[in-house]
């Protein structure tokens, strides 16, 4: 099973065309998707496009995530979380021959350290399991990492998304999933560069060349992990700020 994360940047855009193309070389069987503003308005001809189905999270604040996927994927149950998150949740159960498979498509908060630890702890007590697949632009850092060189570079009112009231890099969102017991799956398999923004074509102050995009498994599902990367070049370089992240699974 190939599971894809990616973050579009305010709902494609002109960059539509670009992203299609990528997902239609990339052929995964669920797409982790985030920021799909206006999605209402292009849903039927994105998801005809790629030959996809979508299960989309309305955001009360942010923009909606979803998550999509190819036939002959069967979708058992479908949830969203709202309540508490800046963007959303949505969550696919699907039928896999290693038993009932839960995704989840998130995106939190991109400007408060404590918040983001918030909704990840929601995110925990509603989906932690041994089948569990968490993935999505979690705006956060990771728990091993020296993220000195990149936060060091950064203006103060972007450093300040990333950094502790002490000043040190905030990893407490990703600690709240670890300690679930989930693993971070770059962080066992991962192969190539890491970071996933910003691209080359579309590099901004917000960003330093970090890792904000993650997919995180619980133990059954790290157990069938075979690889994960991030993917780079041609079109990827411009369809959105973040490079997308492709994990495969033997399940």
């Amino acid at each position: 099973m190939r599971l894809l994360t990616w973050n579009i940047r305010n709902g494609g855009g002109d960059r539509l065309p670009a992203i299609i193309e990528v997902v239609r070389a990339v052929r995964p069987d669920i797409w982790a998707v985030q920021e799909l503003r206006g999605f209402s308005s292009y849903a039927q001809s994105l998801t005809a496009a790629v030959g996809m189905q979508a299960h989309a999270a309305r955001s009360l604040f942010g923009q909606p995530v979803a998550v999509l996927t190819s036939p002959p994927v069967r979708v058992l149950r479908r949830s969203t979380l709202l309540r508490g998150m800046h963007h959303a949740a949505a969550a696919v159960v699907v039928d896999t021959p290693s038993g009932p498979l839960t995704v989840v498509s998130t995106h939190l908060n991109p400007y408060s350290p404590s918040r983001r630890r918030r909704e990840a702890r929601r995110l925990v007590a509603r989906y932690a399991g041994d089948m569990t697949v968490v993935a999505g632009d979690l705006n956060s850092l990771d728990t091993f990492t020296d993220h000195g060189p990149s936060l060091d570079g950064q203006r103060e009112e972007y450093r300040r998304r990333h950094v502790t009231g002490q000043g040190v890099a905030d990893t407490r969102a990703l600690a709240a999933f670890e300690n679930a017991y989930f693993t971070d799956l770059w962080r066992n398999i991962g192969s190539g560069e890491s970071h996933t923004v910003p691209t080359s074509g579309l590099a901004g102050a917000e960003f330093g060349t970090m890792r904000l995009d993650y997919v995180l498994t619980g133990p059954g599902v790290t157990a069938r992990a075979r690889s994960i990367e991030v993917l780079r070049g041609g079109a990827l370089e411009h369809a959105s700020d973040h490079y997308p992240v492709l994990a495969e699974f033997d399940l």
